[in-house]
């Protein structure tokens, strides 16, 4: 070959070894993430997640960049040329991925083979086994906010397009919940100019009211009926609670707060809806209601002494007072954080030995104020009773005991299974499925 022949094979020759030399690094570096994450027990993601089938993944990466987590984070990334969730706790569920695949690789599932999630049966219009009866939101497995009011739009446009021409009913649709499903449900059917009515039984926000004071507030820029578009992307509780109560105000939408709904059943060919105040007909039922209306309790002596509460309000409650946070989710993490902040003393007992289903920010900011002795940590700890002034806890085969004057349980609510099975709507337990 002559030397003209070799000279022209040198650019390819540099470019083939520099996608050599790529790709073994982000071999090196996914490999890295994802032992990393399994070693503190970061590897099991704690809502709905991306599930990539490798025989039809390209390795093109439109996933890797779509997501909004991957800033700071190698949330998705290449593994042996196929994409692959490598930092599992950090994924919040957006679903961005699943929408910008070319060859329909990603399929959003809940759950994992070794933890199973309960969610409501629902069609791919938001209707569950029983007909007329939709869910949208966070019952469904959609806690992230911008999810929640897509599916609270798509599940009122979709039960408007089967309602019957004429009806006796009281309402054509009854929608149980005020959080962001349960308000774009409203927006949307007064915009489709449905007889509605929309009941909470606490106030407007639904969760996001039991939110602690100055919370941030995570979400994506969304369109809302008759609204417009709602930008925020990071914003406090107190600011996005206003910005709906603007919306109240100005969209002409009517909302019926401290009203629950006790019971619904099936009454020609629609349904009545029986609450603390009155009883109502429907043809339809869109239920935009959370997945923690009770509680989960921790079962044990003095649990119900008057200082254990199980939400955090206000953390200037809790100036100068030692405060137990049981729990290491979000809500958890974020308790403790703000009562250090305000000035109290703040531990956390958490039953396994890493906060994986807290989000990596919060995750960052506890172990830096554990490390500046700001809040303590209890890892792998149950609490096994409490007292006026102490709380027992059981921590690896060792009995703890630590001075307290308050108790938080943050420990996650119970899904409401038996208001569900009363309808007839059927729960399933997923383990990594759709």
């Amino acid at each position: 070959m002559s030397m003209y022949n070799w000279m022209s094979l040198v650019p390819v020759m540099l470019l083939l070894a520099v996608f050599v030399h790529r790709y073994h690094w982000q071999q090196r570096i996914s490999a890295q993430t994802l032992q990393q994450a399994r070693e503190s027990g970061l590897a099991e993601p704690a809502s709905l997640h991306p599930l990539i089938d490798r025989n039809k993944c390209i390795g093109c990466k439109s996933c890797v960049y779509a997501c909004p987590q991957q800033l700071g984070h190698n949330v998705l990334g290449l593994f042996h040329g196929k994409a692959e969730l490598l930092e599992a706790a950090n994924c919040i569920g957006h679903g961005a991925c699943k929408k910008v695949c070319p060859v329909d690789a990603i399929t959003l599932v809940f759950g994992t083979e070794q933890r199973g999630v309960d969610i409501p049966q629902v069609d791919d219009n938001f209707e569950t086994n029983v007909p007329g009866i939709y869910i949208a939101g966070e019952l469904g497995g959609m806690g992230l906010i911008r999810n929640a009011i897509e599916q609270g739009k798509s599940a009122t446009r979709a039960l408007a397009k089967t309602l019957p021409k004429s009806s006796s009913k009281s309402y054509q649709v009854v929608i149980v919940g005020a959080g962001p499903a349960g308000i774009a449900a409203t927006l949307q059917a007064r915009e489709l100019g449905l007889n509605y009515l929309t009941l909470d039984q606490d106030s407007l926000g639904g969760t996001v009211f039991k939110y602690p004071r100055g919370k941030i507030v995570m979400t994506q820029p969304v369109d809302l009926p008759i609204a417009g578009k709602m930008q925020f992307k990071e914003t406090s509780k107190e600011d996005l609670l206003e910005f709906w109560r603007d919306i109240e105000a100005n969209s002409g939408i009517k909302i019926q707060y401290q009203e629950m709904v006790a019971s619904i059943s099936a009454r020609d060919s629609g349904f009545e809806i029986k609450t603390n105040r009155g009883l109502y007909t429907a043809d339809k039922v869109l239920l935009a209601i959370g997945r923690r209306g009770t509680p989960r309790k921790l079962g044990v002596p003095g649990e119900d002494h008057p200082k254990v509460v199980y939400q955090l309000i206000d953390p200037d409650q809790y100036v100068g007072r030692k405060v137990l946070i049981v729990g290491g989710g979000d809500s958890a993490l974020e308790a403790a954080l703000s009562i250090a902040d305000a000035g109290g003393e703040a531990a956390i007992s958490y039953r396994s030995d890493s906060f994986s289903r807290a989000k990596a920010k919060n995750r960052a900011r506890t172990e830096e104020y554990a490390a500046a002795s700001r809040v303590k940590l209890y890892m792998s700890s149950n609490v096994t009773s409490i007292t006026p002034g102490e709380v027992v806890l059981e921590q690896r085969g060792q009995e703890v005991r630590i001075e307290n004057e308050a108790v938080i349980v943050n420990a996650g609510g119970i899904l409401p299974t038996g208001f569900l099975k009363e309808i007839g709507i059927s729960v399933d337990t997923k383990y990594g499925t759709s």
